[in-house]
């Protein structure tokens, strides 16, 4: 049986926070004590995109749990996906949004490669 995971970190406004750590949160070894408690940053596994040793966009589920911030997509106390760039936190809807975008994005590179590959050989000027 596994009890909720809790973790206590330092903060420079409320001193000793407690609080119960997601399961899907992989730690906060980067944590800093002049954090205040509105910053303590809940962060899952990054999922990156990378072309060629180059990070393109990094994705990773996200919490803020004493945020107070009226925009979400700045992070906040719900859940969600925070993004880089653009340096958002996302909701489902706003994901499948970003996917619908990436999709048209690779098109439009397929596009390219393709008005390269025909100049290349002669074809478009």
């Amino acid at each position: 049986m596994t009890g909720t995971r809790t973790i206590t970190l330092l903060t420079v406004d409320h001193g000793l926070v407690t609080l119960d750590e997601p399961a899907w949160c992989v730690g906060h070894t980067d944590h800093r004590p002049e954090t205040h408690r509105a910053d303590i940053l809940h962060k899952g596994p990054d999922v990156e995109l990378t072309f060629r040793g180059g990070e393109v966009l990094v994705a990773c589920l996200a919490q803020s749990p004493y945020a107070t911030l009226a925009d979400s997509e700045l992070g906040g106390p719900t859940i969600g996906v925070s993004v880089y760039p653009p340096g958002r936190t996302l909701p489902p809807v706003g994901l499948y949004q970003l996917a619908a975008s990436l999709d048209s994005y690779a098109d439009q590179i397929r596009g390219l490669a393709e008005q390269l590959t025909r100049i290349l050989a002669g074809g478009d000027r």
